[in-house]
């Protein structure tokens, strides 16, 4: 697993996430006092870049610079490393511990395997990005890091920070999108006066070749129509996310037609679900009040039949008296 540096990843644009230690030559125990940062530089010092982005030509090689930092009083020897790029359940951009063989982006950067800085101070170091003749078109996100591994008691960790390298190969761009395992479920409010609500469930997946910055927004028909946008944020080429999006204002009147479209990715195919909806908080109050209006209809013709009995009888007595 990992130790984070405290109070540094606020300084880097890239989480690493926890693995096994690497076989790189660095020191047995990281000093306790060592905090660092890793960070795009040009070949004087850093450039202000949070991460590196190219979009490049198969087979061509270029080179960058990252820059080391070393806050701590001691010097320290770190592990420089690349690997493939990802982003975990959270949308958090990541890439894969040292444990875990990289087969895209990370491939294509070459660095050197360790450097040594001084306390107090900034060491630029170049690497090379190499573009596979047969890469194809498209995103291969990948990430470059700084390490100290060492060892925590009986526990061996390696703690590392670095920054996203944000690789496209040229080529025809085809970005796409597909929705899956959509469930619809409506909440309903059993106060008659008051609508209720679709709750969806679904999972958008990127299917293209480039990353995707969306949000999602569910539209429902319904007796007068309601709306909700739920934000999906990036998504790299072969990622997924699960997704749920809550409609309120839904009055649940038989047929309820939801549809799924992404914005701004308007031209990808949209996700339509329909459902049933029986509205038994309105149909209940609304039966009752027929058999209430039943009830005092048949208690009136009751009431009128009976006066008619009475009236009868008395003609009848009345005419009796009379003879």
């Amino acid at each position: 697993m990992i130790s984070q540096v405290a109070g540094i990843l606020a300084c880097v644009a890239l989480a690493i996430p926890a693995a096994a230690p690497t076989s790189a030559s660095v020191p047995v125990a990281a000093p306790a006092s060592v905090t660092w940062t890793v960070q795009p530089a040009a070949a004087g010092g850093p450039d202000g870049r949070r991460w590196i982005e190219h979009t490049l030509d198969p087979g061509q090689v270029i080179t960058e610079h990252l820059a080391v930092r070393n806050f701590g009083d001691t010097a320290a020897v770190f592990t420089l490393k690349a690997a493939d790029g990802y982003l975990t359940d959270k949308g958090r951009f990541n890439m894969l511990p040292s444990d875990q063989r990289s087969t895209d982006g990370g491939t294509w950067i070459t660095v050197q395997d360790t450097v040594e800085v001084g306390p107090r101070k900034t060491e630029v170091v170049p690497f090379t990005i190499t573009v596979p003749d047969d890469a194809l078109p498209g995103d291969h996100p990948a990430g470059i890091a700084a390490s100290i591994a060492g060892t925590q008691g009986t526990v061996q960790v390696e703690s590392r920070v670095g920054f996203r390298v944000l690789l496209r190969a040229s080529g025809t761009l085809q970005p796409a999108l597909t929705t899956t395992g959509v469930t619809v479920n409506y909440e309903r409010s059993w106060n008659p006066l008051r609508p209720g609500a679709v709750l969806l469930s679904y999972t958008a997946a990127n299917t293209g070749n480039v990353r995707l910055d969306l949000q999602a927004e569910a539209e429902v028909s319904d007796l007068f129509g309601a709306s909700a946008t739920t934000p999906v944020g990036e998504l790299l080429p072969g990622g997924t996310r699960a997704l749920t999006t809550r409609v309120d204002g839904v009055w649940g009147f038989g047929r309820v037609r939801t549809t799924i479209h992404f914005t701004p990715a308007d031209s990808m195919p949209r996700a339509t679900v329909t459902t049933w909806v029986l509205p038994l908080p309105q149909l209940l109050p609304a039966a009752g009040l027929i058999a209430l209006t039943l009830t005092l209809r048949a208690l009136r013709r009751h009431r009128r039949r009976r006066l008619e009995t009475l009236l009868a009888q008395a003609r009848l007595e009345g005419a009796r008296s009379v003879s």
